[in-house]
């Protein structure tokens, strides 16, 4: 098999990865049978999720509420520490305005976000 091509192959192969994940350890040989079904199954899973039920990547949206949450940071927060008005911070939320490239590298540098995500690349 070179790849999955129905669900059903796809439920049983994620089974099996399942059931030998736990029997093989960091130090199992890379010869090791168990090891190379492993391993052979995981990419053919892995490569079927990606194909079948990729997320894509984050809007900026998505990272600014992301890191909002994670640094503890209200609009106001925000908008504080990139030197915008809070107004602001909710057009950016909303998807109605994008950011300058001014504003944009202060998001990259304040958020640690990277600049794809800030270009919407």
């Amino acid at each position: 098999m070179t790849k999955i091509e129905t669900e059903a192959q796809y439920e049983w192969a994620l089974k099996r990865v399942e059931e030998l994940f736990p029997q093989v350890e960091e130090d199992t040989p890379k010869t090791d049978p168990k090891y190379i079904e492993l391993e052979l199954l995981g990419n053919l899973v892995a490569d079927y999720s990606e194909e079948h039920f990729a997320l894509g990547e984050p809007t900026l949206v998505d990272v600014l509420k992301l890191r909002m949450y994670e640094m503890g940071l209200s609009q106001a927060a925000l908008a504080k520490k990139i030197g915008v008005s809070p107004s602001r911070i909710c057009d950016f939320l909303s998807g109605k305005a994008e950011p300058t490239v001014k504003v944009g590298r202060r998001m990259v540098k304040e958020l640690n976000i990277l600049p794809e995500t800030v270009l919407g690349l």
